[in-house]
């Protein structure tokens, strides 16, 4: 008999051992938030603290008890038997009363810290990953899921580059790059991983995909010369001309002697047909009477894009090398939009009149009409009276014309006052009516 009952009792022992799993190890259980217990009645708050303190012991199957006694109406109810199924190891139970938990409370940290637990037991690295970010958005220092945060992403980003290098020695791009892009998952500043990523994709030709990781990497390290010349070349190759120049404009200023960095501003700033405004062309406006040379840059610089490029042979003008509008007075020249002196002077100092600024004036007009811009006259030519100037006048025909467009006007007593002088302020108002009419 005695031996019959030794049988049965080691028969109970290896039964329990083989069913009997030990609850997961170093459990983290938060306290219960203290707004949501103030909420409670005094006999729910010693169950809910009796409960608690179970869990906090391990005991699982007792604090699952203690829990139900609260009823399903209280905001701790699934939560709480959620841990208790944790702690029974029951872990698709506790990740369903998790969830359920998560629905009414989607910001407890207490929720996500049992979920980041169940994943991290069922070897759901990512999604546990995902709820210490949770935590952390939430509560930024959060003592607890910034150590696990860190912990995981430092193994699981250090796993990932080590599957990314042994697929590039293997020669399978494809897989180089999902675990490059599984390592940027874990950490999204890694400059590493982003410059391999870029450097996969320019070799595939995918420029706009090399620029989203050159831009990633540029703005970890925003002093890194090599960086930002990848990125500002990517930019160029794939016309985005105005950002390309911004990067290299940073360049210039990390690089000041660098004439690669020099030439391809230059070269861009053609392409878009930007010029650098001396200080000189902010102060036409204040100009009382406006010369040669002003006239020339404010035609370039307020017709840009409609305004050709000069011809490759441009005219020989032997007085504007030290004139700070020389670019402009070779375009406005070359077009036939302002004059050139037999003696292949330009006078960029002189005054322009009025009687000359008609002519400029119906000199562009003509130019745009032949690109396809149309002007109407407002006023019949034969009606337009002129007190001061004759018909035999050198500028009497553009004067009329001009008029007759009702761009520049007669005084009250029909005077036109061709000799002078235009401001500044004049000049700019009269090309603007033009810029008006051709838009």
């Amino acid at each position: 008999m005695k031996k019959a009952f030794k049988i049965f009792l080691l028969f109970i022992f290896f039964w329990s051992c083989a069913t009997y799993q030990p609850p997961p190890p170093s459990l983290y259980i938060e306290s219960l938030p203290a707004s949501i217990v103030a909420e409670f009645s005094l006999e729910e708050r010693i169950l809910a603290e009796e409960a608690w303190e179970t869990l906090n012991q391990g005991e699982g199957k007792k604090a699952e008890k203690q829990i139900s006694k609260l009823g399903a109406q209280n905001p701790i109810y699934n939560v709480g038997l959620a841990y208790a199924y944790f702690l029974q190891n029951r872990l698709q139970r506790a990740e369903e009363f998790f969830k359920v938990a998560l629905k009414d409370l989607p910001d407890m940290t207490l929720i996500h810290s049992g979920l980041a637990q169940v994943y991290r037991e069922k070897g759901r690295d990512d999604r546990a990953f995902a709820e210490f970010r949770e935590i952390l958005k939430r509560e930024p220092e959060h003592p607890w899921a910034k150590q696990q945060y860190e912990i995981f992403k430092n193994k699981k980003f250090d796993e990932s580059l080590l599957e990314a290098k042994a697929a590039i020695a293997a020669g399978d791009t494809e897989g180089s790059k999902e675990a490059y892009l599984k390592a940027l998952y874990y950490a999204p500043q890694s400059t590493e991983a982003h410059l391999v990523l870029a450097d996969i994709y320019k070799k595939e030709n995918k420029l706009q995909n090399a620029l989203v990781h050159l831009l990633a990497a540029s703005s970890s390290e925003p002093k890194n010369t090599e960086i930002l010349k990848d990125y500002a070349e990517a930019l160029y190759q794939v016309a985005q001309y105005t950002k390309s120049l911004e990067i290299y404009k940073k360049l210039h200023n990390l690089e000041p002697e660098n004439k690669q960095i020099m030439n391809r501003i230059k070269g861009i700033k053609n392409r878009l047909g930007i010029y650098e405004l001396p200080t000189r062309y902010n102060s036409i406006a204040f100009s009382e009477a406006i010369s040669k040379e002003e006239i020339a840059a404010l035609l370039v610089v307020k017709f840009k894009g409609i305004l050709d490029e000069t011809p490759g042979t441009p005219p020989i003008i032997i007085d504007i090398a030290t004139s700070w509008a020389s670019q402009f007075i070779l375009q406005v020249t070359s077009l036939g939009i302002l004059d050139i002196y037999p003696n292949h002077t330009f006078q960029p100092k002189k005054i322009v009149t009025r009687a000359e600024m008609a002519e400029i004036l119906i000199r562009l007009i003509n130019y745009l009409e032949k690109k396809g811009y149309k002007f109407i006259q407002q006023i019949p030519p034969e009606r337009i009276q002129i007190s001061d100037v004759a018909s035999h006048n050198y500028y009497y025909k553009a004067i009329i014309q001009i008029l007759s467009y009702n761009i520049m006007d007669l005084s009250p007593n029909r005077e036109f006052n061709p000799d002078f002088p235009v401001s500044g302020q004049e000049s700019i108002r009269l090309l603007d009516i033009i810029l008006a009419l051709i838009k």
